[in-house]
């Protein structure tokens, strides 16, 4: 791909890579029914999706009246999910090949996710796709501003060494897409969370159904 001014791909995980939500979800339910005998609706969590663990938990808590004991409770949550994803966890159609050609193509690639490490390192190894695949990972535990902050993706482009405006982000929310184009970065947004016009609005400038509908080839033709 020569002259491209492109030379990095960086990757939200949830909803990009793999959809862990219905599984982490899960494992919070559980938590919730083991620790405070609660058994909570999953629409209570769905508010809270991207915002990193502890909103997550902390959020349906706060509406419930709930005290979490908030270090605890993640652990315990971690560890149920962890369980619970072995064989279910599958990689989002497209997205093992995809991360691949971006590679073979000499393209540096990072994954950015407001997730913690524990929760990526496990959804990255179930899906056939590491830690180490990538020349980077950058997680919730890196930054103190989440997304729609731009600093998850600053420090992805800082830790591969590529300029965020010649950064691509693949991103699925409304607020990675607000994030990525903060940062300075161009955004291919998938559709599986927000519809195209949401995620167009938002700034992003390409949207797909999902990566087994796009290659890197894409990016061949921007300026």
């Amino acid at each position: 791909m020569p002259d491209r001014s492109v030379d990095a791909v960086l990757f939200d995980m949830d909803g990009v890579l793999c959809d862990s939500e219905p599984l982490i979800c899960e494992a919070a339910r559980q938590m919730f029914r083991e620790r405070y005998g609660v058994d909570l609706d999953p629409e209570e969590f769905r508010p809270f999706v991207g915002a990193g663990e502890d909103r997550y938990l902390g959020g349906p808590a706060e509406r419930r009246g709930l005290r979490l004991n908030l270090p605890p409770d993640k652990a315990r949550t971690y560890e149920i999910y962890l369980e619970l994803i072995r064989g279910r966890l599958r990689p989002l159609p497209g997205a093992v090949g995809f991360v691949r050609a971006c590679r073979q193509l000499g393209l540096r690639t990072a994954v950015a996710t407001s997730a913690d490490r524990i929760k990526m390192d496990g959804n990255l190894r179930e899906i056939g796709l590491p830690a180490k695949t990538f020349d980077a990972v950058v997680t919730g535990e890196d930054i103190e501003h989440k997304k729609p902050a731009p600093d998850i993706f600053l420090l992805a482009a800082r830790r591969i060494g590529v300029p965020p405006e010649r950064c691509v982000v693949v991103e699925d929310a409304v607020s990675g897409v607000t994030a990525a184009k903060a940062a300075g970065a161009r955004c291919l947004g998938l559709t599986g969370s927000y519809p195209a016009a949401a995620l167009r609005a938002a700034g992003a400038d390409w949207t797909a159904d999902g990566l087994d509908r796009v290659t890197p080839s894409l990016f061949d033709a921007l300026p």
